[in-house]
């Protein structure tokens, strides 16, 4: 019988647990990973409220591509800095501050103002890399994809864009 009401208490925190979590991600902002002028993602840019542009995708500079910057900065949303090249685990492999402000530059040619928060691809950054990027930047990490929707622009995260859109 004890076992029961445990199990039955125990459910019965998990499902307000979701609920609360359903409610928090229903009104927080919603972010868009992997923007860039090279990654298709129109529908997207309307939806999010948080843009984690690549600054540098397949070496190509965004600040290149005026016409998108200006673009970009019209939508009236919060570009964040997400990696510098968007390599896998790019940020597991130490970087110096040389690396992190190359894509700073790149951001600030592009949306004339320095990036304040910064997104480590596929959330993977090491010990190091994280007390480098906390001395400029606003870190992002797995607490803000747990209580913001995320979207990817190519529908490549973890969870494909429709779910998220659900939950």
């Amino acid at each position: 019988m004890k076992y029961k009401q445990i199990f039955q208490i125990a459910s019965i925190i998990l499902f307000l647990l979701i609920v609360i979590l359903f409610l928090i991600r229903l009104f927080s902002e919603k972010h868009l990973d992997d923007v860039n002028p090279n990654i298709k993602c129109v529908k997207l840019l309307k939806k999010a409220d948080v843009l984690a542009v690549i600054p540098k995708y397949k070496n190509i500079s965004i600040s290149e591509n005026k016409i998108w910057c200006n673009y970009i900065s019209s939508l009236s949303k919060k570009p964040i800095m997400h990696g510098l090249y968007h390599t896998y685990h790019e940020f597991l492999i130490d970087r110096n501050q040389s690396y992190i402000d190359e894509g700073s530059k790149i951001f600030e040619e592009c949306f004339n103002f320095h990036p304040e928060e910064f997104k480590p691809p596929q959330l993977a950054i090491s010990k190091s890399n994280r007390e480098l990027i906390k001395k400029s930047f606003k870190l992002d990490n797995l607490l803000t994809q747990i209580t913001h929707k995320t979207y990817h622009c190519e529908d490549s995260g973890l969870f494909p864009n429709w779910l998220i859109d659900i939950f």
